[in-house]
């Protein structure tokens, strides 16, 4: 039984759809696009390599070298790393900051990472959470990025 009506019945085509002779092919239209486009670039050897990656070359080509190598280098990334002595931000935690901690410390627990605080028969991890960031236990470091592209590194224990 179909919740659409009778199983014996045809389909409703439309006038001359009795059949599938006059659907559109998938390989026709991907044959026109290919047509359209003009053949095949890379059979006829013009492509770029930077066109592949969408890259537009500009500027100094030795700086663009440097970056390139220390882009997705561990170096490259500690090296925007700001000194804890000159730290720039507040040493508040924001909202945000909080429920992502939270969230994080909570999930962790649920997932039965060792608890830093004495429970008292409490078994809501959120609640676990919070009251191990009340006594500043949690074990987390709060990186805060700057619109230069360096960061800060805060640890729950730093933050009020």
């Amino acid at each position: 039984m179909s919740d659409y009506g009778g199983e014996d019945e045809p389909m409703d085509y439309a006038m001359g759809e009795e059949n599938d002779d006059n659907l559109i092919d998938e390989n026709d239209l991907v044959e026109q696009d290919y047509d359209a486009a003009g053949g095949d670039n890379e059979a006829n050897g013009d492509v770029d390599p930077d066109e592949l990656n969408n890259i537009v070359p500009s500027g100094d080509i030795s700086a663009q070298e440097k970056a390139a190598k220390s882009l997705n280098t561990v170096r490259g990334v500690k090296d925007k790393k700001i000194a804890n002595e000159n730290r720039s931000t507040t040493p508040y935690m924001t909202k945000y900051e909080r429920a992502r901690v939270l969230g994080t410390r909570a999930l962790q627990i649920s997932m039965n990472a060792p608890v830093l605080v004495d429970v008292e028969g409490e078994t809501d991890p959120l609640q676990i959470a919070i009251k191990e960031l009340r006594e500043k236990k949690i074990p987390l470091v709060v990186r805060r990025y700057l619109p230069d592209g360096f960061y800060e590194d805060w640890t729950c224990e730093e933050l009020l």
